[in-house]
């Protein structure tokens, strides 16, 4: 008898995942198990993350089949579009249990104890006179870390402060700089529309928002009725634009000469939602009348309006109100950049020259360039030069090149995260 040439090898058992909500900002994430049965109830579960040990919430309790999530993924990467830089999936790790009493019980402990530490933290920063305000503050289930959010116009020394928290509480103290949209999410509470704010209740991905929307949509251009708690524009701005964008290429632009039932005439204005279109005859009378009962005179298609039409008459350029803030950032405060700044033009960072840079000939004509055609690069090239020989000139000296005050050992400089043990290890 002989042998198969081939023998089977053994098949790997599929790895089963579990989706867990968890943290106060609402992370998700796929953890490994090994339940063969996942409860069709709300249930809450105990994870094992980077940060340490947590308490979560069980995702989709209805998409389990024999413990193992229905969709794979790569599915739920689809459902929320491409991964991208707001994307909601983040690390996951290790199931550990399905959380017990004790453990609830633990949490309100922990919650309970989250805020005398916020309050110790506001103490520290009123005595050291920080520029920082605190939002919130996060206990993990585990004990291991202390999280704590704040908000910052500017740069922020606080190494200081993190030494005496972590001297205090005895363990790791995390300090995390946040924007006014996630402010929002963690102390919004509820809307003029009467509903929970849609970043706390179920928006996971903040996506801008800009006036276009709010001018296509004839809404008010009130700032106190059209901004919410984190006082940029309203999120539900963007959920109907598309809908707004499909129709309004349906109707013609404005100034556009048709022939109407009562004559010809010239179209100054539409209604975007009824699909009308408001018509002036000669004699200055104005007339709604709909698309199907106009004519275009010369008899071709009459043309169509874009999207943003009206975007000159409206005002300026758009401007982007939501997605303005301040960088999240691990242990140090990034740069903020001002509000009324579209995405696309905001300024690159500068840094230092390096020391073994080539000195700057002043002596040296600048490029011979027409001048209609690259003035603004002409600007730029001279402020650019004008700072080299500032620098140059500082770095002779032996002074400081650095445009801000923040200290020449923050751990900003190698963006190294300013994260402390135990006071052992101070």
């Amino acid at each position: 008898m002989t042998q198969p040439e081939a023998q089977k090898t053994k098949t790997q058992p599929k790895k089963r995942l579990m989706l867990v909500r968890y943290g106060r900002m609402g992370f998700l994430g796929w953890f490994d198990h090994n339940e063969s049965e996942i409860p069709k109830v709300n249930s809450r579960v105990v994870i094992k993350t980077r940060r340490g040990l947590e308490l979560g919430t069980l995702v989709g309790q209805f998409c389990y089949r024999a413990g193992q999530f229905k969709f794979t993924p790569a599915q739920v990467e689809q459902y929320f579009d491409a991964p991208g830089k707001d994307f909601p999936l983040a690390e996951g790790g290790s199931f550990v249990r399905f959380a017990t009493p004790e453990d609830i019980m633990e949490e309100k402990h922990l919650e309970a104890s989250a805020i005398e530490e916020a309050k110790s933290c506001e103490r520290l920063i009123e005595e050291m006179n920080l520029p920082m305000k605190v939002i919130d503050s996060e206990h993990l289930f585990g004990g291991e870390r202390i999280v704590i959010y704040f908000t910052s116009n500017g740069r922020v020394d606080f190494r200081d402060l993190v030494r005496r928290l972590a001297r205090e509480y005895q363990t790791r103290i995390e300090l995390r700089q946040i924007g006014s949209r996630d402010e929002a999410k963690l102390v919004g509470d509820f809307e003029s529309c009467g509903q929970e704010c849609c970043c706390r209740r179920f928006l996971k991905i903040l996506e801008p928002v800009n006036m276009r929307m709010a001018k296509l949509q004839k809404a008010t251009l009130d700032p106190s009725k059209i901004s919410g708690h984190c006082g940029r524009l309203k999120c539900c701005l963007r959920y109907e634009d598309e809908t707004y964008r499909h129709l309004k290429t349906r109707l013609p632009r404005k100034n556009a000469l048709v022939k109407t039932p009562n004559g010809e005439g010239r179209v100054v204005g539409v209604q975007i939602l009824t699909q009308l279109v408001i018509v002036q005859d000669a004699k200055g009378d104005r007339e709604a009348y709909s698309m199907d009962e106009l004519i275009s005179i010369d008899g071709r298609p009459i043309e169509r309006a874009p999207v943003n039409e009206d975007q000159d008459t409206c005002a300026g350029p758009d401007e982007d109100f939501f997605d303005s803030d301040g960088y999240e950032s691990d242990g140090y405060v990034m740069p903020l950049r001002p509000a009324a700044w579209p995405i696309s033009h905001v300024p690159p960072q500068e840094c230092d020259a390096p020391a073994d840079a080539a000195p700057v000939n002043d002596k040296q004509p600048p490029e011979q360039t027409p001048p209609a055609k690259n003035q603004d690069d002409n600007r730029r090239n001279s402020n650019k030069r004008r700072r080299n020989r500032g620098r140059n000139r500082n770095r002779a000296s032996g002074g400081n090149t650095r445009p801000d005050s923040t200290p020449a050992g923050n751990p900003a400089d190698n963006g190294c995260r300013n994260e402390m043990q135990t006071g052992k290890d101070l």
